[in-house]
């Protein structure tokens, strides 16, 4: 395991020398052990759910089977199988996954310590560092308990070592900032309006510096709303966009700080250069422009962690 603590790396030692003794009376190892009926740890009641059964899956691959069985104590922020589905995290998926990897992804589910759902900060977005090293956000309010913006769907399942929460949707840690995320999803139009404004003598020669190492919430639009932007300008390429409507509408996809879809409520939402509206009361959120007029863009994905900050996707360019 990697970036643990030292709590931790004793644990997983003597987890493994118990694991060994166990290999040494059933050389299958191919199979988790059906759940000891004397016993109720986190690993027994992963075996036992059949809601868990890609979970399962997952902890059989990392090996970490008896380390989840061992004396912890642990928090696990646990996804069913809807939750993996959710994050497109199918089983074809965790197949192509090295071992070293869902170790990785597994960890970043779990806090080596019991925390309660009482027991998590209020927040908003109180830093916890997971197994792997890795940081997310939790905040607890009156519509429960959220971890990177995602709800906790039953909390509080008592385990003989340690807790498990069932969330909605499984965790995916930041693997950049958001500059190197955006090119990551391929989010070409953004990145080419960023890069001009950047590079323009009339524009920002800091904004990327900054849309890298500030802590931000950016509403990223997709290349297709890029489209539709130029459709309406009547222009045929990024480069044609004055500059300084350019940068007018960069910043108004900008909010300082960070906003999971947990924080977002109706109403105004102020970016860097003027206020948004949103509308969660339908079966899509939704965030408008003052000079959309009226036309609402579409929240398609939500809480995409980034090293600093987080994206949302959106489907029309926000216009101030």
């Amino acid at each position: 395991m990697k970036r643990t603590n030292n709590r931790f790396i004793k644990t997983a030692i003597f987890a493994l020398a118990l694991g060994i003794f166990t290999t040494s009376c059933n050389k299958d190892t191919d199979t988790v052990p059906d759940p000891d009926p004397t016993t109720n740890t986190i690993t027994d009641i992963v075996v036992a759910g059949a809601d868990f059964s890609t979970l399962e899956s997952a902890v059989l691959k990392a090996n970490l089977q008896a380390t989840l069985s061992s004396t912890g104590p642990f928090t696990v922020f646990a996804p069913n199988n809807a939750a993996f589905a959710a994050a497109g995290i199918t089983q074809s998926a965790l197949d192509n996954l090295t071992a070293a990897e869902v170790e990785d992804l597994l960890l970043y589910h779990t806090v080596s310590a019991e925390i309660k759902a009482a027991d998590v900060p209020a927040g908003p977005n109180a830093s916890v560092t997971m197994a792997n090293g890795d940081s997310v956000f939790v905040t607890s309010k009156t519509a429960g308990v959220f971890i990177n913006g995602i709800q906790v769907g039953t909390a509080d399942v008592d385990a003989d070592n340690g807790v498990i929460h069932v969330i909605k949707k499984a965790l995916q840690p930041a693997t950049g900032n958001t500059v190197e995320t955006a090119v990551a999803s391929g989010l070409d139009s953004l990145v080419k309006a960023v890069t001009r404004y950047t590079n323009d003598p009339m524009g920002d020669p800091n904004l990327t510096a900054t849309l890298s190492n500030s802590i931000l919430t950016v509403f990223a639009p997709t290349n297709a709303a890029f489209t539709g932007l130029l459709t309406d300008l009547s222009l045929n390429d990024i480069n044609d966009i004055p500059i300084a409507t350019l940068g007018a509408v960069l910043q108004y996809h900008v909010v300082g700080g960070r906003a999971f879809s947990s924080d977002l409520a109706n109403g105004s939402l102020t970016m860097l250069n003027g206020n948004t509206t949103i509308d969660l009361t339908g079966t899509t959120p939704t965030i408008t422009g003052t000079g959309n007029g009226g036309n609402a863009s579409n929240i398609t994905a939500t809480n995409i962690l980034t090293r600093n900050g987080v994206v949302h996707l959106i489907d029309r360019v926000l216009v101030p």
